[in-house]
């Protein structure tokens, strides 16, 4: 698999890369490029009235063109000079995965593009969202600092084992739901196993609430004051539909705060609220807030439960910033605080998020344990003591020493070893032929090898996976199901073949073509396409063929008595023609 890459994109990890696909731009039929230019013409037309201002000022600045749907090699030359990448994906990534390409300033771009059919929206990412929806707003300095603040800070919120099965069913009802042919039943138990699984998710985690947040900023945020706000959320400037939809007054307009954070939202229906920002800082002051109600920040009892909910690769940092990096399993606690903690399965001991030399998952492969706090009865914690009072303590290089933690657990054994901190102060303390107990339980026994005790009275800090990205082998994602691509029958390669030569024309490739001829066939063979008519009829404007221009508009009412769903559809296009045969950025 090659992609170009650049600078940024040169600094991303490896468990992320693993995410990247080629773009294949060759793969673009002229009809993709025709949905992409009416979104595209129709969206400026439109947003240049109700987005904040970024959004037309950021199109020239990132690359993004109305006629042609951006290649990633020119949108990342344009980008790296506002300090941005960008990727292609296929279709929905896991949250944690999209937060932490955020952090690296990467912008993550599903680089499908939408059937004709769905032109006004698509529940699956596609290009027309990620690219004309996302890529603009980033030009803004302030909001592109939110964002990467936003993935630096989301990706580090631990998930509940439900979140990604309920990821997998978004996934899954998108790819469906965008694929041609799939079965109205099959889309309907799609939709009602999101449901089920939306109404049995419990306690929400600091994934889904902070994914709220996300929705309603980043996806479908308006900004300014509450009578008159623009939009900035790129699910709202990437859909024609929702654009209009959202400054209606019936969608009910709330100052956003952190409550949104507590605000579900279901993406298989209109949103019967929207928030409000006064401006891109108010993003980032509600962005902080919510950072300190996280483990991240809070560390404590809490936030070991929520890794042990978890189920998955998650990091403990004590007072002493050792990090404990593993799946946490259990944990003791005593007056609302842990006092010994426990993890299975390969572990990894770190400081400042560098592995520890010798406490890779090598020498934890089958799980860590160690006590936390003080010791009974001195108030002095082991942490905190110098080298004097360490050995009064008899804590000290080949003593035979019998430790009682508050909480009742006690370590007793000869310490062969202390491994310091920068700062000098000790973070751990190697035994062997070491007994651990807890009220007469046996939690580590003397023929078990050496018992590494981490040395820390409180836990400071939890968050999703490791201290080191290199303790752990993290390119493990496959995808159950990837994008489905449609079925081109000879009739459907007819039409695009069509769309190629009018797309020429307009080009300047081909001129020689008959217009009036494609016209005809397409009246004949394809009856009910309407986007290539509409196309047409701008070519014909353009040319003053007024005859031709009656001719094509004739058809096209013939086309919206047949099927009265997309009429707004011609009319809006029509319409563009009428108004700016030439719209321009």
């Amino acid at each position: 698999m090659k992609y170009e890459s650049n600078p940024i994109l040169d600094k991303l990890p490896e468990h992320l890369r693993q995410f990247i696909k080629p773009q294949n731009y060759e793969e673009y039929s002229a009809i993709d490029q025709a949905v992409w230019r009416y979104v595209m013409r129709k969206n400026v037309d439109y947003l240049s009235k109700v987005a904040h201002s970024s959004y037309v000022e950021g199109l020239s600045q990132t690359g993004i063109s109305i006629d042609n749907i951006p290649n990633m090699y020119g949108m990342n030359r344009i980008l790296k000079e506002i300090g941005w990448a960008a990727v292609a994906v296929d279709g929905f990534i896991p949250p944690s995965a999209f937060m932490e390409f955020q952090a690296y300033n990467v912008l993550v771009i599903a680089s499908d593009i939408r059937q004709l059919e769905h032109i006004e929206y698509t529940p699956a990412p596609d290009i027309i969202h990620e690219g004309a929806g996302h890529a603009p707003i980033i030009a803004n300095p302030e909001y592109a600092e939110y964002l990467r603040r936003f993935g630096e800070i989301g990706s580090k919120a631990i998930s509940s084992s439900k979140d990604y099965e309920l990821y997998e069913a978004v996934r899954h009802l998108s790819i469906i739901k965008e694929a041609a042919g799939t079965p109205e039943e099959e889309i309907e138990e799609a939709e009602k196993q999101i449901e089920y699984l939306q109404d049995n998710m419990g306690r929400p985690s600091e994934m889904a609430l902070i994914r709220n947040l996300h929705w309603w900023t980043v996806e479908y945020g308006l900004i300014g004051p509450m009578e008159n706000p623009k939009i900035y959320g790129a699910g709202l400037l990437s859909s024609i539909g929702e654009s209009k939809w959202c400054l209606q007054d019936d969608v009910v307009k709330m100052p956003y705060t952190i409550e949104a954070a507590q605000m579900a939202f279901d993406i298989t229906k209109p949103q019967p609220q929207l928030f409000v920002t006064p401006n891109f800082a108010h993003l980032s002051q509600v962005l902080e807030d919510f950072a300190n109600t996280m483990a991240l920040r809070t560390g404590g009892l809490s936030g070991v439960e929520k890794l042990i909910e978890s189920r998955a690769l998650g990091t403990i940092e004590l007072s002493t910033g050792l990090e404990i990096s593993g799946q946490f399993h259990s944990v003791i606690e005593h007056d609302g605080k842990p006092v010994y903690v426990r993890t299975v399965g390969p572990t990894a001991l770190a400081y400042r998020e560098k592995e520890l030399v010798g406490h890779s998952t090598l020498c934890h492969s089958e799980g860590f344990g160690s006590p936390i706090g003080k010791l009974k009865g001195i108030n002095l914690a082991i942490e905190d003591m110098s080298p004097r009072d360490l050995r009064a303590y008899n804590i000290y290089e080949g003593e035979n020493v019998h430790l009682e933690f508050e909480g009742g657990v006690t370590v007793e054994g000869t310490i062969v070893t202390g491994t310091r901190n920068l700062q000098g102060k000790i973070i751990l303390i190697t035994f062997k032929d070491c007994r651990v107990t807890h009220d007469g339980t046996l939690l580590f026994l003397p023929d078990w090898g050496l018992f590494h005790m981490a040395v820390g009275q409180e836990v400071v800090s939890a968050y999703n996976g490791p201290a080191d990205l290199n303790s752990f082998n993290l390119i493990t994602h496959e995808l159950t199901e990837t994008t489905i691509k449609p079925h081109k029958s000879d009739e459907r390669l007819e039409l695009e073949q069509y769309y190629r030569q009018v797309r020429d024309f307009r080009e300047g490739k081909n001129t020689t073509i008959s217009r009036n001829k494609v016209f005809k066939e397409l009246q004949n063979k394809h009856p009910n396409d309407w986007l290539l008519s509409v196309e047409l009829f701008e070519l014909a404007k353009k040319n003053g063929d007024t005859n031709f221009a009656k001719d094509i508009l004739a058809h096209l009412e013939a086309v919206k008595q047949n099927n009265p769903n997309v009429g707004h559809l011609i009319d809006d296009g029509v319409d563009l023609v009428e108004n700016s045969v030439s719209l321009k950025v």
